[in-house]
């Protein structure tokens, strides 16, 4: 029986699509084979990025660095942060010169290019050519007395390591909003179902390209060799950049169309100083006169649908902004969560045994990888995801139980704030064994910590939590700022959506940046490389006191909006019946 018909959408000007020879395959499976090529791009993207992420607070809290637990988990939120905040930047590269294209093309280059430099810093030649002379600032246990102090340096390499993460956080917000968009448009034409699908498929694609990273990645970087790990991203990402030019014929692909960024700021001007933009006009109105424009005047949106662009923003935005705190929690399982787990009895893997010629020739045995506890996060999402798609949204939908993508996303909030409550509870008990000097040392890598003896098996609810939060705010998050947003917005909507994600991980660095000031919960220079003077708990429970307020307001947001939405659609209904 012959499948529906793929109504063809009217082309923009520029717009190219794949040309189909005689007896070649029809756009159905041109669309599938496009689409199929971005979840192997993203894939390797994602595999490139966790490699780099996944074990940046121990990079840094290692030998090559020493930087204190502290500063190597902001540095961490900072990059993951600029990951996200900078996606607005490369979507309207993309609108006004580039096309998504050329940017996602450009900025696997940027990637290239970025991922390099930072291998370069995981050899002595390089860090001594980039950064100098390093400092010795061994790793040691507690002060022995309370009046002990001790100064944390400055970190080494800093301005180097930053401006490596900057450029790496660029080229992967740049690719990640620009690609999401694109791999949309390859599939748009195939009805809304497909969308939806495509995005579900999208999200598995990149836990798949995360448990393939921590499974070899994670494990090389914390037993072998931090070169030899990061010279895998490397090869990811160019691998992915030759996949995306080979696949390039059957990409539909668009021009650059240009960005409304400029029309919704003078709306929002003209709505928030009226006085201020009167004068505006006025001073635009006398320089034109003076200055006429020559050049011919471009296509665009009328005003009127700047206008109606503008207010669903307006509508929008709420309901994204109360969406941070969630972020703020969900990038502590790169950063603090990963703390954590480092000063927690972390078990061997192999058991040095002399009867074992591979393993004899090892000074010591591997310990397990303790970003392998990420994959307890990203298991989960690979299992629901398909079960969600095949088997619970079908038997919802059929029943009429299937909730919206803001209640899906207001039981995201609950996982994430269990999660931290989680954390917080398992930081209290780890503190009561340090409390009574029960600690036990571990070499992890090259370099010694102080843990208390409780099993980092205790972190995995935590990670399954956050997890489960993950397929029910983020994923949804993603669907809603595509489908809600007009379709001359769809690119600005996904930078918007990555940008406040940044905003979230910002804010929980600003935040431990905040608490390690003299007096703060995170302020343990007597214990320079550890944390066990810190109070990190007492940060838990805070994030998780600011996620369970934000979640009650979301909540008040998320009924307005859809009240809102479903009034107009009532009165529709109505007049149809009417007529």
């Amino acid at each position: 029986m012959p499948g529906p018909r793929v109504a063809e959408q009217p082309r923009s000007p520029g717009e190219r699509r794949p040309l189909l020879a005689r007896g070649a395959p029809g756009p159905r499976r041109w669309r599938r084979a496009a689409a199929a090529a971005v979840l192997l791009v993203v894939m390797l993207e994602r595999a490139a990025f966790f490699g780099v992420s996944s074990n940046l607070v121990l990079y840094l809290n290692s030998g090559n660095f020493h930087w204190a637990g502290e500063q190597a988990s902001r540095a961490a939120l900072v990059f993951l942060g600029a990951s996200y905040l900078l996606a607005p930047v490369g979507g309207w590269l993309a609108d006004v010169y580039l096309g998504r294209h050329r940017a996602v093309t450009l900025s696997l280059l940027l990637y290239l290019a970025a991922s390099g430099l930072l291998l370069a810093t995981a050899i002595p030649d390089g860090r001594s050519s980039f950064c100098g002379e390093m400092p010795e600032w061994p790793l040691g246990p507690s002060c022995p007395s309370s009046d002990c102090q001790r100064a944390l340096p400055s970190p080494y390499c800093a301005p180097t390591l930053y401006a490596t993460l900057l450029l790496l956080a660029l080229a992967a917000s740049s690719f990640r909003s620009n690609l999401t968009s694109f791999g949309g448009d390859q599939v748009m034409d195939l009805g809304r179902d497909a969308t939806r699908r495509f995005f579900n498929w999208f999200y598995w694609s990149i836990n798949l390209g995360a448990v393939l990273s921590l499974l070899v990645v994670a494990f090389i970087q914390q037993n072998i060799s931090f070169l030899v790990g990061y010279s895998i991203p490397v090869g990811c990402v160019g691998l992915a950049f030759f996949i995306f030019l080979f696949a390039t014929p059957v990409f539909v692909t668009k021009p650059p169309m240009g960005s409304q960024v400029s029309s919704m700021l003078k709306l929002a001007l003209q709505n928030c100083c009226p006085r201020l933009w009167q004068r505006q006009t006025a001073r635009d109105a006398q320089g034109a006169h003076l200055l006429p424009d020559q050049r011919s005047p471009q296509p665009g949106p009328s005003h009127e649908e700047d206008v109606a662009n503008f207010q669903v923003l307006v509508k929008i935005l709420p309901v994204m902004v109360t969406l941070v705190p969630y972020w703020m929690v969900y990038f502590q399982m790169q950063s603090t969560y990963v703390l954590q787990g480092l000063h927690l009895h972390i078990p061997n893997i192999f058991p040095a045994n002399p009867t074992n010629s591979f393993l004899a020739l090892s000074s010591s045995s591997y310990r397990f990888p303790e970003a392998w506890l990420l994959l307890a996060n990203v298991v989960v999402v690979l299992i629901l995801v398909p079960l969600k798609d095949h088997l619970i949204d079908p038997f919802l939908l059929r029943h009429g139980l299937l909730p919206s993508a803001l209640q899906k996303m207001a039981l995201g909030m609950f996982f994430g704030f269990t999660s931290v409550i989680v954390a917080g509870v398992l930081e209290m008990e780890r503190l009561q064994y340090i409390s009574h000097n029960e600690t036990v040392s571990q070499l992890i890598g090259k370099d010694l910590y102080y843990a208390a003896p409780l099993s980092i098996w205790w972190q995995i609810p935590q990670y399954l939590l956050i997890g489960i939060s993950e397929i029910f705010a983020s994923i949804p998050g993603l669907e809603f700022a595509y489908a809600e947003a007009p379709r001359s917005m769809q690119g600005a909507m996904m930078g918007i959506f990555f940008c406040l994600s940044g905003v979230g991980s910002l804010l929980g660095s600003s935040l431990v940046a905040l608490l390690s000031l003299p007096g703060g919960w995170m302020y343990c220079p007597k214990d320079f490389g550890n944390i066990n003077n810190c109070q990190m708990d007492r940060y838990f429970f805070l994030l998780a006191g600011i996620q369970a307020v934000t979640a009650t307001l979301f909540i008040w947001i998320a009924h307005r909006y859809e009240r809102a939405r479903q009034g107009p659609a009532s009165q529709d209904c109505a007049s149809a019946d009417r007529g």
